[in-house]
């Protein structure tokens, strides 16, 4: 049975999401479905139940049709780490640093990893639902993209382009990126989405007629502008955020895993290193790819001196690479580097060996810090995705994390902590607001899915 895959004109045309979607709508129908990208470049990362990290997207996307992340629904990751390197994480567990042209080498290898990821998902599924990745038609790249042209000559699945009319040549962007698409890969093209689109459809009509006389392929879909919060995949996705919240998001160069935040998405707003921080009631420091190089630039920028005079007297908390900034000190033994942290929290973070722990978890609240300090005892869940150990007297989670004298500052390598009802709970309560409950974004979106995407014609491709 074939698969479908989802390509885009560009990044950002709305890939996951509508991915997502689909995988909810056909699951709901009865179909064993499955998500999948060959390769994903995200820092926005997940912890499957058996230890192994993948793209948040297709984490995202599995729980869309009801399965537990699985790591073969995206063999291969890639965390951009600035000057030119990535990590290359290969089927969940992170091999090495490799720049753009080691990388390009390790191809030909890493494409039978592909191949068997789909292969396996495949035989267990009715059909796999493929994510492209950025845009379908990079012509230099042809020989070596294993997201879109790589994965299309393995899967052979019926391809529907989106294309995000919000950014304006949506008919130029659809025409250009099908006409360049390689012979064998362009007759797999089943059909076109309109995405984000505001205004009146009846406008669009003459060019969609021009469009498929053209190509001689329909558009199946023309799906308005979504307001609501759907899940982020990479950085760029931050400046879509809402500004206003009360919590201040400090936005590091090389922020990781800000998908933390995306429960409380009223709540919060980020922050440039840039900004003044005053008029926030509670500073976060999140997940960076580079703990040492975003400590620098905290302090390049000043942004060091506000966080030190905010603690004071109002809640500073760091996850992860910025539970390792407010130590004493960082040591990176690999590097032969070290630096003083910001020594809000008694604590040493040393980096000796290049592995990583990439776990599911589960703690009590064991330390008596601000804003959580009610909900003592009680049970948080999260996942650990991070490099270095760090040795603190006073852990707030069981063993994990650490805090200050007065529990105003604290930290931990918790990923996921607003997922957990009882904390957002607490911090609602408070900034003295009502509490919202948090809802899965993706069923809004579905609703939009099944009314202006043509379903039966994309089933009646997958059932041939």
């Amino acid at each position: 049975m074939p698969s479908i895959m989802v390509g885009g004109t560009t990044s950002s045309a709305g890939k996951s999401v509508i991915v997502a979607a689909l995988c909810r709508i056909f699951s709901k129908m009865g179909y064993e479905v499955a998500p999948f990208k060959a390769q994903n470049m995200s820092l926005n990362s997940y912890i499957t139940g058996d230890g192994h990290e993948i793209a948040y997207a297709q984490a995202f996307q599995a729980f869309a049709c009801g399965k537990e992340p699985d790591v073969r629904m995206n063999p291969v990751l890639l965390k951009p780490k600035g000057n030119l390197k990535s990590q290359l994480v290969v089927m969940g567990k992170a091999r090495k640093d490799v720049s753009a042209l080691e990388y390009y080498r390790e191809i030909p290898d890493l494409m039978k990893t592909v191949e068997q990821a789909y292969r396996e998902l495949e035989s267990e599924n009715d059909f796999v639902i493929i994510e492209g990745a950025g845009g379908m038609a990079e012509i230099n790249l042809y020989d070596r993209d294993m997201a879109n042209i790589g994965i299309a000559r393995i899967a052979r699945p019926d391809i529907y382009i989106v294309s995000d009319i919000d950014r304006g040549g949506t008919f130029a962007s659809l025409y250009g990126t099908y006409s360049l698409l390689p012979d064998d890969v362009r007759t797999l093209v089943r059909g076109f989405i309109i995405n984000k689109f505001r205004g009146y459809e009846n406008l669009l009509y003459s060019g969609i007629d021009e469009l498929e006389k053209l190509t001689g392929v329909g558009v199946v879909g023309i799906v308005p502008y979504f307001y609501g919060n759907l899940p982020s995949e990479d950085s760029l996705s931050i400046d879509e955020w809402q500004e206003g919240g009360e919590i201040g998001i400090i936005r590091l160069p090389r922020v990781s895993n800000f998908t933390d935040f995306e429960p409380v998405r009223d709540l919060v707003s980020f922050v440039s290193l840039r900004d003044e921080i005053d008029d926030y009631s509670v500073i976060v420091i999140p997940g960076t790819k580079e703990t040492l190089h975003d400590l620098r630039e905290l302090k390049r920028w000043g942004m060091d001196r506000k966080i030190l005079k905010f603690a004071r007297d109002r809640p500073v908390i760091g996850i992860c690479g910025g539970f390792q900034i407010l130590g004493r000190e960082i040591i990176d033994r690999l590097e032969n580097l070290r630096a003083r942290g910001l020594g809000l929290i008694d604590s040493v973070t040393e980096f000796v060996a290049y592995d990583k722990i990439t776990r599911q978890v589960e703690k009590r609240i064991t330390g008596r810090v601000a804003i959580i300090d009610g909900i003592v005892g009680e049970t948080v869940r999260g996942y650990e995705i991070h490099m270095g150990r760090t040795m603190t007297g006073r852990p707030v989670f069981e063993d994990d994390g650490g805090m200050n004298e007065s529990g105003l500052v604290w930290g931990t390598y918790l990923h996921g902590l607003f997922f957990n009802e009882n904390v957002r709970k607490e911090f609602y309560r408070f900034l003295n607001r009502k509490y919202v409950p948090y809802e899965d974004p993706i069923d809004k979106f579905v609703e939009t899915v099944h009314k202006k995407i043509d379903l039966d014609h994309i089933l009646s491709g997958v059932m041939r």
